[in-house]
């Protein structure tokens, strides 16, 4: 008996161990998204939208071929009509990341997406009754301090526009986030696939049918949407299946924080002050929350996604 136990403790932290190397991968894979934007030549949003969520598709319909074969069509119908919502508002989230990103800094667009766990609780609390403790109210307070600050300076710069759609992409995805918390035991990879329909049918529209846009371009979205998004995405399902909450808000730190980082130190582009406080602000309150939740946590709890 002893020696059963021992086996599953070491099987559990083998998992934990696996879980965490890929959340750590996942976040630095998908922290190169702003990279690839600002290298892009003359691809319009729309466009960029397109082709980054056609080599989504692309990918996730690639690892859900080769994960459920025969069983294609039934993993994809299972979603039923809470999984297109998601999907519905997943796609909203990646339009508006988009224009985010056009009209603002990456850094701005970066720390004001680091309020999606503050949202998410506050829906959490909403619409599944998840209690909300003091210590997450209080580091939202912090957070709300921290986007206003970024809110100044976008005023000040003229970033109003590019703020705003990255506060809106925070909150639909935060909302997807949350559908996703309420069907956590059903396989929710599809609803990938719906945001990606959505996403190409949209654009197609908007532009008139007019998709041109240079190979270097084309190329650079399908690896964002296909290497960066698709396989970012798979690793992050697979690891919150065996990590808290905190840990994987802990984990997603990364890409907020290397993000801005790669643009400075590859292209030069320079966060003005008041960006760099507000997410610093940001940063710190999700970390605290994060780190506070996990010297709270017994290690019976910690392998069990809890309410953030």
């Amino acid at each position: 008996m002893a020696n059963t136990a021992t086996a599953e403790i070491l099987s559990t932290d083998s998992k934990r161990g696996l879980a965490m190397a890929m959340m750590v991968l996942s976040s630095v894979v998908i922290s190169f998204g702003g990279l690839i934007m600002r290298n892009l030549e003359t691809a319009a949003p729309w466009q960029i939208n397109f082709y980054r969520a056609v080599g989504l598709m692309g990918a996730i319909s690639m690892i859900l071929l080769l994960r459920y074969r025969s069983r294609l069509f039934t993993t994809i119908k299972n979603i039923g009509r809470i999984g297109i919502i998601g999907g519905a508002l997943l796609a909203s989230a990646g339009i508006m990341h988009i224009q985010a990103m056009t009209y603002t800094s990456i850094a701005n667009a970066m720390f004001v997406l680091g309020a999606i766990p503050f949202f998410a609780a506050l829906f959490a609390r909403l619409f599944l009754g998840e209690k909300l403790r003091p210590v997450t109210l209080w580091t939202m307070c912090i957070a709300a301090t921290g986007l206003s600050v970024m809110v100044f300076e976008g005023f000040r710069t003229g970033a109003v526009y590019g703020n705003l759609m990255a506060m809106l992409t925070a909150i639909t995805f935060a909302s997807y986030a949350v559908i996703l918390r309420k069907k956590r035991q059903q396989e929710m990879l599809p609803t990938l696939l719906v945001s990606s329909v959505i996403i190409i049918t949209i654009a197609a529209v908007a532009t008139g049918g007019d998709l041109q846009a240079s190979a270097h371009d084309m190329l650079l979205c399908f690896a964002w949407g296909a290497a960066l998004s698709g396989v970012a995405n798979y690793l992050f399902i697979y690891a919150s299946r065996h990590l808290a909450a905190a840990e994987t808000t802990l984990f997603m730190l990364l890409e907020f924080a290397l993000a801005p980082l790669w643009v400075w130190w590859f292209i030069s582009e320079t966060p003005g002050n008041w960006t760099i406080l507000g997410g610093m602000l940001i940063i710190t309150a999700v970390a605290l929350r994060a780190l506070i939740e996990l010297i709270q946590r017994s290690p019976k709890q910690q392998t069990v996604s809890g309410p953030v």
